[in-house]
């Protein structure tokens, strides 16, 4: 990790190296847009390290990762459970965390953001504005990009 780590570092040209070494975990219960998302991130040179359809098997997965993903795609409306409890819980295990909250449901949007989340993005939205939300976290720490 530390080599990713002083990689992304000493990188300046295109960004293209932090592209292919960012690892993505997509939580998403809507079958469709993981496929969407994976497609198109794989597509513009992203490593999606694996995708849950609810917050429980989330949980799961990231507990088993070694190393984290670079960035979590987060869903709020899941069953089992939420995308807000999916996120606190994950924060308490990784306090570092870069999450993308995606969601049709604005009425979260405050209380996502501050939970941790680093943006807010509302449903539908298009994949242009999905690669500009990552760039905006891979470009800072705990900031909100929006």
């Amino acid at each position: 990790m530390e080599t990713i780590q002083l990689l992304r570092k000493n990188f300046t040209e295109n960004n293209y190296l932090v592209k292919i070494i960012t690892s993505i975990f997509i939580v998403e219960d809507d079958t469709y847009l993981r496929i969407l998302y994976e497609k198109a991130l794989n597509l513009k040179g992203y490593t999606v390290l694996a995708s849950a359809k609810n917050g429980k098997e989330a949980i799961d997965m990231f507990k088993s990762f070694s190393p984290k993903p670079d960035i979590i795609i987060m869903d709020h409306r899941m069953p089992l459970k939420n995308g807000l409890d999916t996120t606190k819980e994950m924060l308490e295990m990784d306090q570092d965390l870069k999450i993308i909250f995606i969601s049709a449901d604005t009425s979260v949007k405050n209380q996502a953001l501050s939970i941790g989340a680093m943006i807010f993005t509302n449903k539908p939205c298009t994949i242009q504005d999905l690669y500009k939300d990552i760039e905006c976290v891979l470009k800072f720490s705990k900031v909100s990009c929006r």
